[in-house]
């Protein structure tokens, strides 16, 4: 196979002057908080983390430091392998009616894709004696699960005969052993192979259950198979027979790894279930790892004490005294959010979800702590009028709503009196911390022109779920979005609110009008924009390019450059006032239900499902731009796209072939000077970046340049 360079990979922090972390990135959980599928250690320092949305994790410290790498694609990734060393290995996942499998050489500073020839699900890969012959297993929706076989390094894969119908979900070779293999999965399916997968032979396994995990610990002979309802099952004689061995959970579990031999092992599943046993499964006993979530994979790469586990939400778990403690290597909580708001700037903000959670961070979301909200209740959004002190969240848990309200910038909250029990949803203060509205299930409208010591219900005239209000300039005319396509407009401070329909009978979440009460924009499902010029007198429809929920509208600095976000991490940008959106590259695929850029386009921030904080510095780039230096009170305005990218031989800067670029490495040496027509034609493989010569000579250096391009 041929290497991949790449002139810059999403999530690798530059290090030169003034260079940031590109796009959108994680703040909240660290390192990230998606989850995680499978973990792979080369010796007990340098081991590989893989999961959904393309996320890859090395680290080189045992997990002291994760560091994100870029798999190039965003498809989930199940299975990770190392077969020799940290620098070749393999990853198996699937796409929309597609696998995937990747393959680094370099450590995982490139990974490039290899082609399967098939369409199905991959979810295991293991090469058993070098880098050259392995084998991937998956499940098929319409035919027989395929196996796959490679002999030289995954330049080709030839599919082989399961023979099968259910699902394959582990395979494994015993240490040293090409042809004698194992693989298992659905309905207490068991195949075997002895000729390198020539045939595959079903054994019985005599359960019916799922199975997940399989692990032969030193031989062809002594394995253990591991799934549904706690289901452990060992065999001493190769397969011919199987006892099912006592967990003591009926639990679902995943994953099984015996590190030296087949005498001590563990096994990690649902409800953060870990189990260990030290007498070859005779016994197995509890083992308190911390979460109650899904683990996914357990691996001891070295010997019996040192060990990582890894789940849902990004948990990273690692044992030194053989699973007696384990600890968190991913640090932040994972409740949902549904709210994020910064008052002044981009510093000071805070987030709010469920669980009463409210979230602030001083330092630009580098650290996030707890506040006291005195609440269980959920709470929806978050709103500060007119500085850093005063600020309202509201939500709500049946049968009572919540609104809270801070006068000391979150130290203290106060609860205030709705006179309603409906949940409410959205709350803003137009003008100032006096006057203010809020909204939420069953056409509740609620205002208070006291600081909220009095909220008075107004007539909506629908029991439609309210979700989003907002007044773009003062307290007298606002617009009220919600279920069912409704769109409310007052222009009298809510004394009369007239329906004002999109024409759609589609749910809106989010409204927002950026400068004046003529211009705005609703959203909501599936994936509807609908913009309004004329005071919401008309609506148009507007392309988004998906049909995810939109939950988030936010427009900056004014009508021409806005965010939506959405489900399924969607992240939308527009430039030219709505006329069209890109799908900004995201890091995560939970939902994204709210948005705020404080002071300007480019930094910003959006919280959602399982904690999930991201944050941009760079108005979410994803292609090779300048950070506008205002030199002469003008932006450079370049924008500079490196084709093919990955490439193999030379990358050509289209409309710049005659300009001269540096080039530097991920250590901030600089590597060569290229002419925008063969850019790195004489480099090896990794990870670089560009700069244009011209920028470095109009830039100084303390507004140089940042260049991002994500692939």
């Amino acid at each position: 196979m041929k290497y991949l360079r790449f002139i810059l990979i999403l999530g690798v922090l530059f290090l030169m002057p003034g260079i940031g972390q590109a796009g959108w990135f994680w703040q909240n959980p660290l390192p990230q908080g998606q989850r995680l599928n499978s973990v792979y250690f080369i010796n007990d320092q340098t081991g590989y983390t893989v999961g959904v949305g393309g996320c890859i994790l090395k680290t080189t410290n045992g997990g002291s430091a994760w560091v994100l790498q870029s798999a190039g694609q965003t498809n989930s990734l199940f299975s990770i392998h190392f077969p020799v060393d940290d620098r070749t290995g393999y990853a198996v996942g699937a796409g929309n009616d597609s696998s995937v499998i990747l393959k680094t050489t370099d450590g995982g500073l490139s990974w490039g894709s290899q082609t399967s020839g098939i369409t199905n699900y991959l979810c295991s890969v293991h090469f058993p004696m070098n880098t050259e012959t392995g084998y991937a297993v998956g499940y098929s929706f319409t035919g027989i699960s395929p196996i796959l076989k490679t002999t030289d390094g995954g330049a080709s894969w030839i599919r082989q005969n399961s023979g099968i119908t259910y699902g394959l979900m582990s395979v494994h070779f015993p240490a040293r052993n090409n042809n004698t293999g194992y693989a298992a999965g659905g309905h207490g399916i068991i195949l075997k192979t002895t000729d390198g997968g020539t045939t595959w032979m079903p054994l019985n396994s005599g359960t019916a259950e799922d199975l997940y995990g399989v692990n032969f610990p030193l031989d062809a002979d002594t394995g253990y198979v591991v799934g549904y309802r706690g289901t452990i099952l060992k065999t001493t004689d190769g397969g011919a027979s199987w006892a099912n061995q006592p967990s003591g959970r009926s639990v679902l579990l995943f994953s099984v790894s015996f590190p030296r031999g087949p005498t001590t092992g563990y096994v990690v599943g649902e409800y953060g279930a870990v189990e260990k046993t030290t007498d070859g499964g005779g016994t197995w006993v509890d083992q308190y790892a911390g979460p109650t979530d899904r683990l996914y994979s357990v691996h001891f790469p070295v010997d019996v004490t040192t060990g990582y586990a890894v789940g849902e939400y990004g948990h990273l778990l690692k044992t030194t005294n053989g699973g007696e403690t384990w600890i968190n290597q991913r640090t932040g909580g994972a409740v949902d959010l549904k709210g994020v708001f910064f008052p002044i700037d981009a510093d000071t903000g805070y987030t709010v979800g469920y669980q009463g959670t409210i979230w602030k961070t001083t330092n630009g979301g580098s650290t996030w702590f707890g506040l006291n909200s005195g609440t269980t209740s959920v709470l929806s959004t978050i709103h500060f009028p007119v500085g850093p002190d005063t600020g309202y969240t509201v939500g709500g848990y049946f049968p009572v709503n919540t609104i809270l309200k801070t006068t000391n910038g979150g130290v203290n909250w106060t609860s205030q009196s709705s006179g309603s029990t409906e949940f409410l949803e959205g709350v803003i203060f137009p003008a100032d911390a006096q006057t203010g509205y809020i909204v939420g299930m069953t056409g509740a409208i609620l205002k208070t022109t006291n600081g909220g010591s009095n909220w008075v219900r107004q007539t909506s005239g629908t029991t439609n779920y309210l979700r989003s209000v907002h007044f773009p300039e003062d307290a007298t005319t606002g617009y009220i979005a919600g279920n069912y396509g409704t769109i409310l407009k007052t222009t009298d401070g809510g004394t009369n609110w007239v329906n004002m329909p999109a024409g759609l009978n589609k749910h809106f979440w989010a409204v927002y009008f950026p400068r004046d009460a003529n211009t705005g924009y609703v959203a909501g499902y599936p994936g509807v924009i609908q913009k309004t010029t004329n005071g919401g007198a008309t609506w148009d429809s507007l392309a988004s390019g998906t049909t995810n929920w939109l939950y988030a509208i936010h427009f900056p600095m004014g009508p021409e450059t806005g965010y939506i976000t959405g489900g399924l991490g969607t992240i939308l940008k527009t430039t030219d006032g709505g006329i069209t959106w890109a799908n900004q590259p995201s890091p995560t695929i939970t939902d994204l239900i709210s948005v705020h850029f404080p002071v300007n386009t480019r930094t910003g921030y959006a919280v959602g499902t399982d904690g999930t904080i991201i944050k941009t510095s760079d108005g979410g780039a994803s292609w090779v731009e300048e950070e506008k230096a205002g030199i002469r009170g003008q932006g450079l305005g370049i924008r500079v796209t490196a084709r093919p990218n990955p490439f193999i031989t030379f990358a050509t800067i289209p409309g710049q072939e005659g300009k001269r670029f540096e080039m530097y490495d991920v250590t901030g040496r600089r590597v060569g000077i290229y002419k925008g027509d063969r850019v790195g034609w004489d480099l090896g493989p990794g990870v670089y970046f560009l700069k244009k010569q011209e920028m470095l000579k109009q830039v100084q250096h303390d507004e140089i340049v940042r260049i991002v391009k994500v692939r």
